[in-house]
């Protein structure tokens, strides 16, 4: 537990400052958490060669920095990129040429993973351009509703939520953080932000507690089917980037979705 707190502690004062000066250092730190993320997915695959790798970890890069300083999202991730990324994968089975090791299923892998990460940690730094609030507001969503989950399921859960992915998660912890998800996030929207109505502000909020759930659910799939406990122990007590921005990464893509699309 005192591990877990310390840990807690550093993140706290390296993410504010940065969070709230912005400027380069915000993206740079966005890069950083988002190449760390997909080291995190590729260590669960074994037959990677290390050029793949090397490889992987510059075209996530430059995902993760396309256009990020536009106000458009539809120019993220447009037809030519995603074809040509394609294409360099497809082409690395055949240039590999080891079909005991490196097949079609890792390049695949790979591909996924980059877009994943590339396209999440996208948002995270577009958004901070956007609105030092709606990070805020994210994260208060994440946390509250991840916090209440487990606070009501531990007092009240009895019925799984999704046992075959989290089998500590129960329906009654999951609407039990939702509430209290939906009330903190919307007191912060409307006293803060404050740009829509309040039924529009408890019904996007109370959305976002969902797809905070979904992310936390997602990420947790992708440990049970390795059969792992964290994706990393780069932060102790706390597990990896992944395990710690899971939720809140999904909140943020969907929030700046709706909020541009």
């Amino acid at each position: 537990m005192k591990k877990r707190v310390i840990s807690a502690l550093v993140m706290i004062m390296i993410f504010i400052p940065i969070l709230i000066v912005g400027d380069i250092y915000y993206p740079i730190l966005g890069s950083i958490l988002g190449l760390i993320g997909l080291w995190e997915l590729m260590r669960l695959e074994k037959n990677i060669p290390d050029f793949m790798k090397l490889l992987s970890y510059f075209i996530c890069l430059f995902l993760i920095l396309f256009n990020y300083g536009s106000e458009y999202y539809y120019d993220m991730f447009n037809f030519p990129i995603m074809g040509g990324v394609f294409l360099l994968y497809s082409i690395s089975v055949v240039i590999n040429n080891d079909l005991k090791k490196y097949t079609y299923k890792e390049a695949i892998f790979l591909f996924s993973s980059v877009l994943i990460i590339g396209l999440l940690f996208n948002s995270f730094i577009r958004i901070r351009l956007l609105n030092l609030n709606y990070v805020i507001y994210a994260f208060i969503i994440s946390i509250m509703t991840d916090t209440f989950a487990y606070l009501g399921g531990s007092l009240l859960g009895k019925r799984k939520l999704a046992p075959a992915i989290s089998p500590n998660k129960t329906i009654e912890g999951s609407i039990i953080g939702s509430l209290f998800g939906t009330i903190c996030g919307s007191l912060f929207f409307y006293f803060v932000i404050g740009n829509a109505s309040i039924p529009v502000i408890i019904l996007q909020t109370f959305v976002l507690t969902i797809i905070s759930q979904i992310g936390d659910l997602f990420f947790s799939s992708i440990k049970r089917t390795y059969k792992i406990k964290d994706f990393s122990n780069l932060i102790p007590g706390h597990g990896g980037v992944l395990d710690r921005l899971d939720s809140v990464l999904f909140v943020i893509l969907a929030f700046l979705m709706y909020i541009i699309i």
